[in-house]
């Protein structure tokens, strides 16, 4: 099966820094692929150079067979992008910013109405949707936020830090939403500094360290190979 995103060789470059130092790694459809590394590794800049927002110094980038590049606007299309730090208009009801967000997305008001219901549902916050955003707490703007990161479910899905400063059980709607939509064949490139949900969520790992990735594979085969209770313990030891 072709691979929704293809990463080869890639660099970046930041003056005479080099962030990201030829890297390679592929998400399959259906797949969670998690990229994980201490700060300033060179994830969220390849999670970024992904969602078009940072064009790479070297190497090659596709989602489904199209250059984020040459092909930027294209590849828009089939992607969706979750930063960490992500808002939404604090002034607007929940369900006004989703029709705000469908009607960006599509000009057919079918698909509309069709994102929309998938949103609804996977936002899950009820009447609450008729409350402005401003009012929402962190995990239901969260929630809120994946929904219209996934409302077109889109090709690939790139998360950065889904559940960041979330409590327990919000955390786990997430991590279950995100689990469901892959079932369905839609690729994720997900990262976070919490192992344990790498390790519950993802089917293969990358640990990137100074801008290179020094290993791959499953969480079960990771923790094999360095004979670690946890990915966290693996974690660890590939960052030092």
């Amino acid at each position: 099966m072709d691979a929704v995103l293809e990463v080869k060789g890639l660099v970046k470059r930041y003056g005479e820094l080099e962030a990201v130092k030829g890297i390679d790694f592929t998400v399959s459809p259906g797949e969670i692929f998690g990229l994980i590394g201490p700060n300033g590794a060179g994830k969220t800049t390849t999670l970024r150079i992904v969602a078009t927002i940072l064009k790479p110094s070297a190497g090659s980038v596709t989602v489904g067979g199209l250059d984020v590049v040459t092909q930027a606007d294209e590849v828009r299309e089939h992607i969706s992008y979750l930063p960490e730090e992500a808002g939404a208009y604090k002034q607007m009801r929940g369900s006004d910013y989703l029709r705000f967000m469908a009607e960006i997305f599509y000009s057919d008001k079918k698909r509309q109405a069709e994102a929309i219901d998938i949103a609804e549902e996977v936002a899950g916050l009820g009447d609450r949707l008729k409350d402005k955003v401003g009012t929402y707490s962190k995990g239901m703007t969260r929630k809120l936020l994946l929904a219209r990161s996934i409302m077109t479910r889109p090709t690939l899905a790139i998360l950065d830090e889904p559940t960041s400063g979330l409590d327990v059980l919000n955390a786990m709607d997430i991590r279950e939403t995100v689990r469901s939509f892959a079932a369905e064949g839609m690729g994720v490139l997900l990262s976070s500094h919490n192992m344990l949900e790498i390790e519950f969520l993802s089917d293969r790992v990358g640990i990137i360290h100074q801008g290179r990735i020094h290993e791959m594979g499953t969480p079960a085969e990771l923790k094999d190979k360095y004979q670690a209770a946890s990915l966290e313990n693996v974690f660890a030891e590939v960052a030092r």
